[in-house]
């Protein structure tokens, strides 16, 4: 009988959630999504040290605000909680008692400063990595070395002690990776890792191991940097009598720097000119405050679309997907094994696009927002349309105020370098005919104000590019935009009336040609 697919995604709360990070959890709720099977997200928070206030909370608002639904989390609970690693403290030992009784795990007594002299000697010794291995372990402190009474008797009274992995000497560590294919590693590069602290807590290896197996995980789709541990993992399952419902493994390539110059880190964030966290994050020791994609104005559907297409792809050229369907799309198999460029012009590329698709009345909403902010009162009807002529010329919803400013506030400023080529006398002649004449027209809209101007300059003998971006100027003040003549029709008569008389009067200077 085929197993239900259960992928996790099993964050630190060790300060902000990366987008690498992000992008894993995305990874396994697709694939989650796609095969009718359930995400579980799991706190690792083995190591206290490391804790920071807020960062749990911070996960979830990040996953609830991107889209990523949990089946099973310390917050929605479920059949294997707890969910933190935390409070699953006490189950770990008896794994951990089971690998020393089995021959494959030990204890190790060793001191800070015997540690810190093994390294030292090692290095003399021009040891290219000094660690703690099969060959070093018959020089230290611990359990194969020691005489069992003494062993006995430290472990009855107290001494402090780890609990290591004995790995063998020569052997050949086989995984197959669904994105790498067979990855081999020779066991005399693997060191005995710790498996239980001296503080009695787990380190990552046991406790990610054994709760992967107890809440029957069975595809573990995680970042490269995790590569190198995957065959202790494999290890450990075998020793634990677990390799026959060992999950799948799938080591996601590296998110990059833009210059693809090394890896985009936590500590990018900002330097580069853009964010590398989902949302704005506050430290709680230092106060210092890092960016996020919320807070720059990017949609959460935009900024998912975004970071699905880092790494994978769908083997066709569609580019824009919903949730919907990039989990239909999702295959592990269409995942790179490179390292993929950040690349924030194609982030806000997709923003454009979501923004541009959604209905002028949800795009209103966020310019009436931005009104209320500046006690500017608006009808909905009229900051539909404005958003409608807006939204092929903004990349993020805080800039339709920035750019729609002027169908609320006259121009005070003139460009001098419009003003200088495009404003003249014969031009303030047909600006005088046409604010006047504005007057007779019955039905006020964007075809018969046009109606209006061409044959005005019919009458003055020019044509309307000649004009157009100095009524432009008159009008919005800017040297751009949307149409001009629905700027008008949005406007109003009177207001574009007052509007052209200001810039007569103000350009005066300019009007000797």
């Amino acid at each position: 009988m085929e197993r239900e697919v259960r992928v996790r995604f099993a964050p630190s709360p060790t300060g902000p959630l990366h987008i690498g990070g992000v992008r894993t959890a995305l990874y396994n709720f697709l694939l989650a999504k796609k095969t009718g099977g359930k995400m579980i997200l799991r706190i690792e928070d083995t190591d206290q040290n490391r804790f920071v206030p807020g960062a749990e909370d911070y996960i979830r608002e990040s996953l609830e605000w991107c889209g990523i639904e949990l089946d099973e989390s310390p917050w929605v609970g479920g059949p294997y909680a707890p969910y933190r690693q935390s409070e699953r403290k006490p189950m770990y030992m008896q794994y951990a008692m089971q690998l020393i009784e089995s021959g494959h795990a030990y204890y190790a007594f060793d001191t800070a400063e015997e540690l810190e002299e093994m390294r030292e000697r090692l290095k003399a010794a021009k040891v290219a990595t000094p660690q703690y291995n099969a060959i070093t372990r018959m020089t230290m402190k611990n359990s194969l070395t020691l005489p069992e009474d003494e062993v006995k008797r430290r472990l009855e009274s107290g001494d402090p002690y780890v609990i290591r992995l004995k790995v063998p000497r020569k052997e050949e560590v086989r995984l197959k990776d669904l994105i790498r294919g067979w990855v081999m590693v020779h066991s005399s590069a693997i060191d005995d890792k710790v498996l239980m602290k001296s503080d009695g807590m787990p380190t990552y290896h046991l406790a990610n191991i054994v709760d992967d197996h107890l809440m029957q995980i069975t595809h573990v789709i995680r970042g490269e940097e995790w590569l190198p541990s995957a065959p202790l993992h494999v290890l450990l399952y075998r020793y634990l009598g677990w390799e026959d419902t060992m999950p799948e493994f799938a080591h996601l390539p590296l998110l990059l720097k833009p210059d693809g110059n090394g890896k985009l880190s936590k500590r990018d964030g900002d330097k580069l000119g853009f964010p590398v966290f989902p949302l704005r994050w506050e430290d709680p020791f230092s106060g210092e405050i890092s960016s996020g994609y919320r807070e720059a104005g990017y949609i959460p559907e935009a900024f998912i679309n975004f970071l699905a297409f880092l790494g994978w792809n769908p083997g066709t050229q569609q580019e824009i997907f919903s949730m919907e369907e990039l989990a239909n799309e999702f295959t592990i198999e269409r995942i790179g094994k490179s390292g993929t460029r950040f690349d924030i012009q194609k982030a806000r590329w997709f923003n454009e696009q979501y923004l541009r698709a959604k209905p002028d009345a949800e795009l209103a909403g966020y310019l009436l927002m931005a009104l209320e902010e500046h006690g500017i009162t608006c009808s909905s009807e009229k900051a539909e349309k404005i958003a409608g002529l807006m939204k092929e010329r903004v990349s993020f919803p805080q800039e339709f105020w920035r750019e729609a400013a002027y169908f609320f506030v006259a121009p005070t400023e003139y460009s001098e370098k419009v003003a200088s080529k495009k404003w003249n006398s014969q031009a303030v002649a047909v600006f005088t005919d046409f604010r006047n004449e504005l007057s007779t027209l019955s039905d006020f809209n964007a075809d018969t104000v046009k109606d209006l101007l061409v044959s005005i300059l019919e009458r003055h003998g020019m044509k309307i590019g000649m004009v157009m971006q100095a009524l432009r100027l008159a009008v919005t003040g800017a040297e751009a935009g949307p149409d001009l003549m629905q700027i008008i029709e949005v406007i109003g008569r009177e207001e574009t009336q007052n509007r052209i008389d200001a810039a007569i009067s103000a350009l005066s200077h300019y009007a000797t040609a």
